[in-house]
């Protein structure tokens, strides 16, 4: 399943449904009002990319969705695009997940997804606070919306279902009622987080994982690393084209967000070269691990909870 295809410049990993996922995307969490529309144009017309990863809380994808339009209008067909989009938490209902997804493809201008996604675990209601307050967050009967998932893609609205932010405890608890398994789990993932119990329990269940943040973040500052910099000085090649390697090369796919034509045009440029052995197992050997996008402000509440610490929300996996 971790083999990658060619596919022109773009290489693909095969999912268990058989379809294939771009291993590069473009990520458009945080893409800025008015900026958005330009890097998805750019990234698909320019720089060849074919996956665009967005979610209905990010709050750009009308402007996903023009980019799109005016992307195919140039002559690239939707079948040989792959985008993604996820259910956000206050649709964590089996009698909102349609609804959701419709509004999404409306806002897509698409008929159909190509990979829905379950943003995080936690069930909270439309007007939650950061934190949320003890009864903003509900209970949530994971069974029941999976069901409704399953049944997107039996009506053609989604190619493909998955999930986001799943620990190794809540995917034992999904993969024992599932009748479509899930096919990606995104989950943060770069040199200073490996991930690495939940990327080796991806595997042995044929569950494909797509790393977000791949190029850390501020708080990591993975790009100015003196470890990366120096093995991209001594191969030519950019700080965040090594760390885009490092994360296909582990059989992963990777979504970096950009704004910039120039960047996105740059970190499209991994797949005519490898990582020595010696050099993805320095970056594979960072000794500070810590995870980054830790959901801390969206959903802990050490006061009120029901979620009252990290280690509890992440079931250990901190």
């Amino acid at each position: 399943m971790k083999e990658m295809a060619e596919v022109g410049e773009l290489a693909t990993f095969k999912l268990p449904t058989g379809h294939h996922i771009p291993a590069l995307g473009l990520g458009t969490w945080k893409s800025e009002p008015n900026k958005c529309r330009e890097a998805v144009y750019a990234a698909v017309v320019e720089a060849g990319y074919r996956h665009i990863d967005c979610a209905d809380k990010y709050g750009n994808q009308e402007e996903v969705g023009e980019a799109l339009k005016a992307a195919m209008e140039t002559g690239i067909a939707r079948q040989d695009l792959f985008v993604t989009s996820k259910l956000w938490c206050a649709d964590l209902d089996p009698m909102k997940v349609k609804q959701a997804l419709e509004k999404t493809l409306h806002e897509l201008q698409l008929e159909y997804l190509d990979l829905y996604l379950i943003h995080w675990p936690v069930h909270t209601t439309v007007d939650a606070s950061r934190p949320p307050s003890k009864d903003q967050v509900l209970p949530l009967d994971l069974n029941s919306v999976w069901r409704e998932m399953e049944k997107l893609v039996e009506e053609k609205l989604v190619r493909d279902i998955g999930v986001c932010n799943f620990t190794v405890p809540k995917l034992e608890v999904l993969l024992k009622t599932t009748t479509i398994k899930p096919a990606v789990n995104q989950v943060e993932m770069h040199p200073g987080w490996r991930n690495d119990k939940i990327l080796d329990f991806c595997k042995r269940h044929h569950i494909h994982v797509t790393a977000y943040s791949p190029l850390g973040s501020q708080a990591t500052d993975e790009l100015h690393d003196p470890t990366v910099t120096q093995i991209a000085e001594k191969i030519r090649k950019t700080p965040g084209q090594v760390l885009i390697r490092w994360a296909i090369q582990r059989g992963v796919s990777a979504i970096p967000k950009s704004s910039s034509p120039h960047r996105i045009k740059e970190n499209m440029q991994v797949f005519d070269w490898k990582l020595a052995a010696e050099d993805f197992e320095t970056l594979s050997s960072f000794q500070n691990q810590k995870r980054v996008q830790d959901g801390y402000i969206l959903f802990i509440n050490p006061e009120e909870g029901p979620l009252r610490s990290l280690e509890e929300f992440w079931d250990g996996e901190i």
